[in-house]
């Protein structure tokens, strides 16, 4: 036998060798870890937080779109006529209702007042001296040393020279307004808008005079919305019965939500108008929203939730116990024998962080709450209770099953 050919033996009986232990270590393996009967090893039910469904009573939202209105939107015009002297206020700054925002020259306006006052004097001047003709008339005429008309015509000298002082007086006022006017303060608190003219500008007065900014309120704020006919009845509906409801509707709540806080905004209806829009079957709706930081401007975009006068009992879950199958929802409720049961449900508001569930639970009932993923329908699992509304442990992504059986 030649070396070649010895070598190829003995390598071809070495990996015939290892090949059979490697195979009779995988059945030894097998053989361990089969049970005493011969079957394969149960699995362990699998550790899940589940949560008691309960019946709280609770006040129920519609949600809307609309838009934030301001109470207060004035045009700030001026009231007399002139050279633009001075501006006083920062585009977009908050002011103050009776804030000085523009001077037009007061010049012209300032004479006019001095002449008036001189009209004043001489107006007094002139009653002063009818009046003492008048004194003197009256002591002649009782000597009969004058004759009637003489009296007469001194009695109308003194009349006529108390309402030519009475209109020189209203001169003088009216010339004081026009000289006030030409300092255009804020009418109302808020924020003024962009500046529309410049200095040295001249403005004409009355029903042509230009807009030299606009100033809108924003503490309180309003905002409007459209909501359909059904959920205005039931807001309106939960106010108390001896009550009118076009002027307690300040017991409704409302929400809207605020990206730059933690938790919605507190408001209330302030109106609800008296008819519905017959072509598309909603109502206007008005809510009131506190704004001390000036954070929320008019015509801004909200989200806002329509709730009711009076709690309403419902069953809330946390959402994450719900699942997505195709176009329906299943949460999984683990019976007294650690089943999980598939159930399909239906779904209503948002409240408090939960979801209230309109169909498919009954109260009492435990849910799986998080990790829905880990568990098929009819599987044992080892329930751990939680709170509905924390529902800690792990945080899976949103459960979408294709196939559930249920």
């Amino acid at each position: 036998m030649t070396p070649p050919l010895r070598r190829l033996l003995i390598g071809t009986a070495v990996a015939a060798i290892l090949v059979g232990g490697a195979a009779g270590l995988m059945r030894l393996g097998t053989g361990d870890a089969r049970s005493s009967s011969g079957g394969p090893a149960a699995a362990a039910p699998v550790t899940v937080p589940v949560a008691t469904v309960a019946r709280r009573d609770v006040t129920l939202y519609e949600e809307f779109s609309g838009r934030l209105e301001a109470i207060e939107r004035v045009e700030v015009r001026p009231r007399v006529a002139g050279a633009i002297q001075s501006i006083h206020f920062v585009e977009g700054a908050l002011v103050r209702q009776g804030d000085l925002l523009v001077t037009i020259d007061p010049a012209p306006y300032a004479a006019e007042v001095a002449r008036a006052e001189a009209q004043v004097a001489a107006a007094e001047a002139r009653l002063a001296l009818a009046r003492n003709d008048l004194d003197r008339g009256q002591q002649l005429w009782t000597s009969r040393t004058v004759s009637q008309r003489d009296l007469d015509q001194r009695v109308n000298a003194e009349r006529e020279a108390a309402a030519n002082l009475e209109a020189a007086r209203a001169s003088l006022a009216t010339a004081r307004l026009n000289l006030g006017w030409t300092e255009v303060r804020a009418p109302v608190s808020g924020r003024v808008g962009r500046q529309d003219i410049t200095v040295g500008n001249l403005v004409a007065a009355g029903a042509g005079a230009p807009v030299l900014t606009t100033l809108v309120s924003t503490d309180p704020i309003y905002a409007g919305f459209n909501a359909d006919e059904r959920t205005v009845a039931r807001a309106l509906g939960g106010l108390d019965g001896n009550a009118d409801p076009h002027t307690a509707v300040d017991r409704i709540p409302v929400l809207m939500d605020d990206p730059s806080r933690d938790e919605p905004r507190q408001g209330w209806v302030q109106l609800i108008d008296n008819q519905v829009d017959g072509r598309t079957g909603t109502v206007r709706v008005r809510a009131v929203f506190d704004n001390p930081r000036h954070t929320l401007m008019p015509g801004q975009f909200v989200r806002l939730r329509l709730g009711r006068a009076k709690t309403e009992p419902a069953l809330l879950v946390n959402e994450r116990a719900v699942g997505t199958d195709q176009d329906k929802r299943f949460v999984l409720v683990v019976g007294d024998d650690g089943k999980a049961t598939y159930r399909t449900v239906a779904l209503g508001a948002h409240v408090d962080g939960l979801r209230v569930v309109t169909r498919g639970l009954e109260a009492g009932e435990r849910i799986v709450v998080n990790g829905l993923q880990k568990v098929r329908p009819g599987a044992t699992v080892d329930p751990k209770p939680v709170p509905m509304e924390t529902a800690a442990w792990t945080t899976p992504d949103p459960v979408r099953v294709s196939a559930a059986t249920p």
